[in-house]
């Protein structure tokens, strides 16, 4: 999923930068929950949302919320609030779930809380995505976000669809990050 909303922001016409919050379970504990093998992406920190135009999080769900590990790392992000140095950066949200009433609005609800105690602009894609429709097939993704359903065990991947939709979230979200950027340029040229 963070491979397709990155080509859909590159196709937007903005940079990407992949990065993964660091793990905090043992090995032994992710090998019993069948979790799959970490990417090889640098891990985040904090300086790199102070960094970034705008950031889209990925957000994994446990038990209809976002997992332990991105809460610990919002929670590192304490002297970042101090200083408000995400009040007005967008960000978006996709998520990934084990079933369909797993919890991806609600996921999608309590990171918002996070993104707002930040100051920052949520920006979600509405159902500007027709793909939001298909009543065809099973599928995640809503208009807080694109999403997947991973499975019990966590051997799902995302269809094409899920794809398609996380896509037009990058790219959708590129185009709102590079508006407001020139907005700003534009305001402080002028004043």
């Amino acid at each position: 999923m963070a491979q397709e909303v990155a080509k859909g922001v590159e196709s937007g016409g903005a940079e990407v930068k992949l990065l993964q919050v660091p793990e905090t379970l043992p090995k032994e504990v992710l090998e019993k929950m069948h979790a799959p093998a970490k990417p090889d992406v640098p891990i985040a920190t904090p300086q790199d949302l102070a960094e970034a135009d705008g950031i889209i999080f990925g957000i994994p769900t446990r038990f209809g919320m976002m997992t332990a590990q991105m809460k610990a790392y919002f929670d590192a992000t304490g002297q970042l609030w101090q200083k408000g140095t995400l009040v007005g950066k967008p960000a978006s949200i996709f998520h990934s779930t084990a079933t369909q009433g797993g919890g991806q609005e609600t996921t999608a609800l309590t990171t918002v809380t996070q993104l707002t105690h930040h100051g920052m602009i949520f920006v979600p894609i509405g159902y500007g995505n027709p793909s939001l429709f298909n009543m065809d097939e099973v599928h995640g993704g809503s208009p807080y976000g694109a999403g997947t359903f991973a499975g019990g065990d966590g051997s799902r991947q995302p269809t094409q669809l899920e794809l398609g939709i996380a896509a037009y979230q990058g790219k959708y979200f590129a185009g709102v990050v590079n508006a407001l950027k020139a907005g700003r340029a534009a305001t402080q040229s002028s004043a």
